[in-house]
């Protein structure tokens, strides 16, 4: 098949850590075309949908991880396969390339289904299972956000639409900067924030637990720097192996139907102790870490999943 990767530029990825990457490469393996283009060259062209990129073949060399072909236009139609891949942030930018992305259905397969990464965002779809997560608040309302602070005490304040632990901010009971850090926040962006009740087990790790088609593949642990709350590998995390527990699969058989439904192919879920935190459906990571820990193909497993959709 001819298959298309909108993402982020290819030549920044570290070809160690970026699932993308590893997409590409296994998809290379399988005798599948790659193209790449990034989100800005996506475009609605009087009914088709068409973007500028390159052919591209990957390579596992450090610091330059692609050869590129010359730059052309595509009709996306015509490919098979089409990876929404850029990371967020979750902005109209994005939300726009779903809406492009959608007017593919029923000729290219886009993954995951773009419709519902649109409506159900990392941090918001885990709204549909609040018996599995902690207690959470969404508000741009500064009286809700202390109301839930003076009822839970220890909590996490962090953007609704953030990555990558960017924002993530701790306030625990003595903490008196949660005016300051709203003005900061609602000064540069009309969004809601979201509030959760801090949970200690994060000391312990921020497992990533990787699903394809609804089903559990295996989990990494991202353990915290010390003097750090944030376990996200892109601000010091420490991944280490990890098995999946009976709770981990208990909130696997829970969602994994509902994923399964949606389309969404490739996800990556947060659980911190007995708790689901974020169900991670616009850029998952964890590929190559889970592979190199579990000894298991894991991009083959998410291509198998695409290709028997065919």
């Amino acid at each position: 098949m001819k298959i298309a990767f909108q993402m982020d530029p290819i030549g920044a990825v570290d070809i160690n850590a970026d699932s993308t990457f590893r997409l590409a490469e296994e998809a290379q393996a399988r005798g599948h075309d790659l193209f790449f283009y990034g989100p800005d060259h996506l475009a609605y062209q009087e009914g088709r949908i068409t973007a500028r990129g390159h052919d591209m073949t990957v390579q596992r060399v450090p610091g330059d991880p692609a050869v590129l072909g010359p730059l052309r236009e595509v009709d996306l139609a015509e490919f098979g396969v089409v990876w929404l891949r850029q990371d967020p942030p979750f902005d109209m930018h994005y939300l726009t390339s779903t809406y492009l992305l959608d007017r593919l259905k029923g000729q290219t397969l886009v993954v995951n289904d773009p419709f519902w990464v649109r409506n159900y965002p990392e941090k918001l779809l885990v709204l549909e299972f609040p018996h599995l997560t902690p207690p959470t608040t969404i508000a741009r309302d500064l009286e809700t956000i202390r109301e839930f602070k003076a009822r839970h005490g220890d909590v996490i304040l962090k953007p609704l639409y953030g990555n990558g632990g960017a924002g993530v901010f701790r306030l625990d009971e003595n903490d008196r900067n949660l005016s300051a850090l709203y003005e900061l926040f609602t000064g540069f962006s009309r969004e809601p924030l979201i509030v959760q009740k801090f949970l200690p087990d994060v000391s312990n790790g921020d497992k990533r637990v990787i699903l394809v088609d609804g089903e559990p593949v295996g989990a990494i642990n991202r353990v915290p720097a010390p003097g750090e709350t944030r376990s996200n590998m892109h601000v010091g995390g420490r991944p280490e192996k990890i098995g999946l527990s009976e709770r981990d699969l208990a909130i696997c058989a829970e969602i994994g139907p509902l994923l399964k439904e949606k389309g969404q192919v490739f996800v990556g879920i947060d659980v911190i102790g007995d708790y689901l935190t974020e169900i991670n459906v616009t850029s998952p990571t964890g590929i190559q870490e889970l592979e190199r820990f579990n000894g298991v193909n894991i991009a083959e497993q998410i291509w198998q999943a695409i290709e028997a959709k065919f």
